[in-house]
């Protein structure tokens, strides 16, 4: 995991709409909750999703974006946002590379681990967690990053 203070590596991904997204572009508009996931419409994953999605108005008024990222494509992506009506952009990166510039990658490479940070609109990582099976940890996680910005 990246330390607090650290300089979040920059990244051009497309997401669920085939856009492609850049980190600096993105930070323009404030700060962003980036979090990583191991795939599409699984239990761990969906559960995540959707207490992102509940809270998103909060995270909203508070100026921060939301980005998930994990290797399916993107028209796993953007089933998954349309099933589960997720307000929020899903980042596809099928060659890992940005899974691994945010030290994400799991055991031998096979999985992802379940990692959020809390990105500064000046790039700084200014908090971040990894909890591989703790939803509910990330669930507060994301409370916090309210409660920070409130």
């Amino acid at each position: 995991m990246l330390r607090n203070g650290t300089q979040a590596p920059a990244f051009a991904l497309l997401d669920d709409e085939d856009q492609l997204c850049k980190l600096q572009d993105v930070l323009k508009k404030g700060p962003l909750i980036l979090y990583f996931y191991p795939a599409d419409f699984t239990p761990g994953c969906t559960r995540e999703a959707c207490s992102l999605r509940d809270l998103h108005d909060d995270l909203l008024a508070t100026g921060l974006t939301v980005l998930g990222v994990s290797p399916q494509s993107t028209e796993s992506h953007r089933r998954f946002r349309e099933k589960f009506k997720l307000p929020f952009h899903l980042l596809s990166d099928p060659d890992k590379k940005v899974i691994k510039a945010y030290d994400c990658d799991g055991p031998f490479g096979i999985l992802v681990r379940r990692t959020s940070y809390l990105i500064a609109a000046d790039g700084q990582i200014r908090d971040g967690l990894v909890a591989d099976f703790g939803v509910s940890e990330h669930t507060k996680f994301f409370k916090q990053a309210i409660d920070l910005k409130r």
